[in-house]
Formats: C-alpha cells, sequence, structure tokens
C-alpha cells in the first residue's frame, strides 16, 4: 500500500492515521458534561473575591481551584479545537469550538479580581503564608511573577474595563483575517505546458520553488497585484493594531509596547535589540548568500521571486512516512533510549493525525494536552514534511517532559522558548542526514534546505521584528502608518537586508501587509532567538555528548515555566542574554555557504 495518502472524506481516513482524541473523551456527551462542570466552577473561584489575603488555606485552596479548572479546561478545549480541525466544514464542531472561547472568556473574567489582590497582600504577610503553609510554596514562582509587576496591575474596576476591552483590541486581527483569508483572490498563472495554476496564500511559496523561472515572477506579480489594490487598508489596519498595543501598554505604564510585549514573558527588551544587531553586524554572511544563489541559478539578475526554488534542480526524492519516522529516531537517538521510547509511544500510540482530507486544517502544529500531546500534520512524501514532522515531536515531547515533571501551575512553558526544542530537533536531523549520506548531489540538497532554514527563520524573521518594532516607533512618535510611510520602511530594509546583488522588485516594498504575525504583538522576533538557542543546543549536544544531553532534558525540556526564559536556557547552556548564540548560528550560516560553493564547483 502507499505511504502517500490524501482523502476525500473524514470519515474515509483509516483510524491509524488518525490521532486518538477518544482519549479525550470517548463522546461528545462526556464533552458536554465538563462543559456544565467548568460552568459550574466558575462562580467557586469567584466566591474567593476579597477572601486572598484571609489566610494563607485560603490562597492554598484558590490556588488548588484554579489548578483544577486548569486541567479540566486543558481536555476541554483539545477536544473541541482538535474536532474542529479535522473538518472545518463540520458545523458542529464549530460550533463547540465558539462554546470554548466564551468559556474562556468567562473564566478570564471570572479570575479578573486574582491579580489586584495578591498585588495588595503585604510581603510581610506573604512570607508568613509560606511559613504557615508550607504547601503554598509550590506557587511562589506564581506569585512572584505577577507581584514584579505590580506597578502594571490596576485596580479591580479598571482591570475588569481592560478585560472587557479585548474584543475591540482584537478588531484589527480579526478585519485583516478577513480581508487576507476571505476577501482577497488572485490571479490564476500558467506553466510552460499551458496548466493553469491556482495562486492562493497556500500555493504562493510552493509556486515560488517552481523551476519555472517565468510561473515563480507571474505568481510573484498575481498577488502583489491583488495587495497594491488593498494596500490603503492594509495599512490602515497595521496602524490600528499599533495603536490598540500602545494604548494597553500606557494604561499599564510601560514605556512602550514592546516592554509591554516582552514583560509577559518576563524577557529583557535588549535580548530584541541584541538580536537585531547583531544581524547587522553578520550581514555579510546574507550578502555572500545572494551572491552564491544568483551563480548557482546561472541568471544575470536575481530577482526577489527567486529567492526560494532550489539552488540544487533535481534532487528532489520521495519520502514516505515510514521512512520519515525511522530517520527521526535514528537521529533523535543522541537525545537517549528515555526520548527515543516517548518518540516510540507517540509514533506508535496515535498521537499524530498524519495526511491531509478534505477541510483538514492546512499546516501542521503540537498541541501539548496533559494527557498526551495531539500532533496535527498534512504530510506529503517531501523532504519538508520530514522536517515538518521532527519539528511538531519536539514541540510535542517538550510539552510532555514539563507536564510530567513541573506542577500545573509551571507547566506550561512561554512562547519564548516555545520553538527551541522543535528546532533542535531540526537540527539533529539535518546533521543525521548530512552524515548519512554519501552523494554529493543530495548532500548539496540538504545544505540548500539548511540554507533556507537560516535565511527564512534568522534572517527575514529578524527584518520583520525591526519593521514592527519601527511600526510602533512610528506610533508612539506621534507619526502615521500609511501604505506610503509602511512601504518606505519595508523598502529600506530589504536594501539592507539583501544587499545590492539581488534587483529589488517594487512589488517586493508591500510584503509586510500579507504577514499575519504583524498582529501577534511583537511575536516574530522569538522565530529567529529560538532558532539560535536551537543551533546552539545541537552543536553543544553534537560535541559534548551526555553531559550536554543531560542538561537539555533535565534543565530545558522539563522545566516548563518554573524560571524565567533566559535563565532556563541559560541553566541547559546558552545565554540569549548576549549577542553569542546568534553570532555563533550566523557563523555556521557562513561555513555552509563556502561548503555549498566548493560542493557546486
Amino acid at each position: 500500500m502507499s505511504d502517500a495518502k490524501s482523502y476525500e472524506k473524514r470519515s474515509d481516513v483509516p483510524k491509524e492515521y488518525t490521532w486518538a482524541i477518544e482519549d479525550l473523551y470517548a463522546c461528545d456527551e462526556d464533552w458536554k458534561k465538563d462543559l456544565e462542570k467548568i460552568k459550574s466552577m466558575l462562580p467557586q473561584i469567584e466566591s474567593y473575591q476579597g477572601k486572598l489575603s484571609e489566610s494563607a488555606d485560603s490562597l492554598l485552596r484558590f490556588f488548588r481551584l484554579q489548578d483544577e479548572i486548569s486541567i479540566l479546561l486543558d481536555r476541554f478545549a483539545n477536544y473541541s479545537m482538535r474536532k474542529a480541525d479535522e473538518d472545518t466544514k463540520n458545523t458542529l464542531y464549530q460550533g463547540y469550538k465558539d462554546q470554548t472561547t466564551g468559556i474562556y472568556v468567562a473564566a478570564s473574567s471570572a479570575l479578573s479580581f486574582a491579580e489586584p489582590e495578591i498585588l495588595a497582600i503585604p510581603d510581610a504577610v506573604l512570607n508568613d503564608f509560606y511559613t504557615k503553609q508550607p504547601e503554598l510554596n509550590t506557587y511562589q514562582r506564581c506569585l512572584n511573577d505577577i507581584r514584579r509587576k505590580k506597578a502594571h496591575i490596576l485596580s479591580n474596576a479598571e482591570e475588569k474595563i481592560l478585560a472587557a476591552a479585548g474584543d475591540l483590541a482584537q478588531a484589527p486581527d480579526d478585519i485583516f483575517g478577513l480581508l487576507n483569508d476571505a476577501d482577497m483572490t488572485f490571479d490564476s498563472v500558467t506553466d510552460i505546458e499551458g496548466n493553469r495554476l491556482a495562486v492562493t496564500h497556500a500555493s504562493f511559496i510552493p509556486l515560488l520553488h517552481n523551476y519555472d523561472r517565468n510561473v515563480r515572477k507571474d505568481a510573484f506579480e498575481s498577488l502583489y497585484k491583488t495587495y497594491a489594490h488593498h494596500k490603503n487598508t492594509s495599512a490602515a489596519l497595521l496602524s490600528a493594531q499599533m495603536k490598540q498595543l500602545n494604548f494597553f501598554a500606557k494604561m499599564r505604564k510601560y514605556s512602550s509596547p514592546l516592554e509591554a510585549a516582552l514583560d509577559n514573558n518576563n524577557v529583557d527588551p535588549q535580548v530584541y535589540y541584541n538580536l537585531i544587531e547583531a544581524v547587522h553586524e553578520n550581514m555579510e554572511a546574507m550578502y555572500k548568500y545572494v551572491r552564491l544563489r544568483k551563480k548557482l541559478l546561472k541568471v544575470e539578475e536575481l530577482h526577489m521571486y527567486d529567492l526560494y526554488v532550489p539552488m540544487i534542480e533535481n534532487a528532489e526524492r520521495d519520502i514516505p512516512f515510514s521512512e520519515t519516522k525511522q530517520n527521526i529516531r535514528e537521529a533523535l537517538s543522541v537525545l537517549g533510549t528515555d526520548y527515543a521510547a516517548l518518540l516510540d509511544e507517540g509514533f506508535d500510540n496515535r498521537w499524530i493525525d498524519i495526511y491531509e482530507n478534505n477541510g483538514k486544517r492546512s499546516g501542521a502544529y503540537s498541541c501539548g494536552c496533559r494527557i498526551h500531546p495531539l500532533v496535527l500534520l498534512n504530510y506529503k512524501n517531501n523532504l519538508d514534511s520530514e522536517f515538518t514532522t521532527v519539528h511538531e515531536m519536539g514541540h510535542a515531547l517538550h510539552s510532555y517532559l514539563s507536564n510530567k515533571n513541573q506542577p500545573v501551575v509551571d507547566s506550561d512553558y512561554v512562547i519564548f522558548v516555545a520553538e527551541v526544542a522543535s528546532t533542535c530537533n531540526e537540527a539533529l536531523l539535518m546533521q543525521y542526514l548530512l552524515k548519512k549520506t554519501t552523494d554529493k548531489k543530495e548532500r548539496a540538497y540538504l545544505i540548500n534546505y539548511f540554507l533556507e532554514q537560516f535565511r527564512t527563520t534568522l534572517y527575514r524573521q529578524t527584518m520583520f521584528a525591526e519593521f514592527e518594532l519601527k511600526m510602533s516607533q512610528m506610533v508612539q512618535n506621534g507619526e502615521s502608518i500609511n501604505s506610503e510611510t509602511a512601504c518606505k520602511v519595508y523598502h529600506d530594509l530589504i536594501d539592507l537586508y539583501f544587499g545590492s546583488d539581488i534587483v529589488h522588485d517594487a512589488k517586493i516594498d508591500l510584503e509586510w501587509a500579507r504577514i499575519p504575525h504583524f498582529y501577534y504583538n511583537f511575536y516574530v522576533y522569538q522565530y529567529a532567538t529560538g532558532f539560535s538557542a536551537a543551533i546552539a543546543l545541537s552543536q553543544k549536544i553534537l560535541k559534548e555528548g551526555e553531559p550536554a544531553v543531560k542538561a537539555y532534558k533535565e534543565k530545558f525540556l522539563s522545566a516548563g515555566c518554573s524560571k524565567d526564559p533566559v535563565s532556563i536556557l541559560k541553566d541547559a547552556g546558552v545565554d540569549m542574554s548576549t549577542k553569542k548564540p546568534v553570532e555563533e548560528a550566523l557563523k555556521l550560516f557562513d561555513n555552509l555557504i563556502d561548503e555549498m560553493e566548493e560542493l557546486m564547483r
């Protein structure tokens, strides 16, 4: 039987290719019972209002109730959201998903009194609570994290107002989603054989991988022609996003939206600035990459639409899922038998929803359910899907180990470190495949893939981070964001990041208009910092062996949010408070360019 699958209906997918959603609830009726149970528990939470400072026992009971609700919500939400993603056309589960959103809003509202009350507890009283009730020490990290933000937490009444304004704050992202995903359509393009190729958000990057240069150019022109028609609306949405972030930062007495965003994860803004500075100081490697790409593609002029097509032609091959599993097992064997056993648990006990079906959510993700992680794939028999699989299993095992080794309150790692384990897995797989291959062309193809990860993750995401910062600073300074000013800033960044050996196609100045991450509140920089940390950790694991592996599993994968994220990484051997991890990652990028050039002589 072929290992490559795509199914017309969800009901057609064989059970062994689907995730074990029944491990959450055996049926919808069980989910509905928990819905009512959670609803009944929210008034219990509210009953603690005004009582958190009464006694150590009262505060402990509140936190334990919050843990109980958190565990219930984890199972409840994962069921409805995973079922909704199995088939986005199934209105029943879309309705369940909407109910889940409503429950989260209700829970947030019910808990809104807690932070102001916790902040009002005098230090001496809280310290006495720890002495009188030692079990309260389980929550000390959480309590300290709340109290460190004391200057930014408002009164109970003010917190309720800001919570109620949450829907308004979400409007720019919601409207962008409708404009981008529902309203925008793009002209199809024609390949050399006369076939019409649809241009969509999903197909755009694959079309830029097409070896037919006319297809790449026409897809590029088609996409950005549509964005040009909507550039003023797009700029207005971006401006609204930056203004709402600035509003909430001001209300919470932060010096900037950047500081407000990073403070949620307890990350110093200097980490953000260090990333941009380190990339600026190593721009020559990117310019060398651009020159190599121009040379290997044998073009007189390199254009922006030439940046994705593989520099090595006709080296792709069929990679069934069975081979992907075997390669992942062998590549990650360096992490020890216990890690390998968890991988087998996931592969053999249906943690993964593997193949595409009509209506299934696109892309891939991992969700760290407390029962066991669940991973969504849309697997194709190619190298990209192989790396997507190892990436998502990195997330899955990070979640599993943090859930297993940390109390509920400390089990959920923050976004800053979320991409580290997944990308470390990718780097280990890449090094394994490079070591395994004896074919010169295959090695060059793999290096091309690795170089693209550096370009698209470290350089490109840092460029996005710099653009987002500049847009935010414009609003802070009272400057206007419109299509002209946004395009001018983006134009200058393209020149800086790509240099003079590529043609600056004018339409690329509109790229900012199609990036959904600019509505994620200073999110994108974490791809670049996470990638840098992951490269550093993978190099330590391969060079140092067991000591590095032990530190990685115990100090990082099992740490959850038991410390601030920079400290967790530091314990594992990577100091993100310095430029060093970024600089070392870019040094590896530079060395890979040299090897690629040597291979292709």
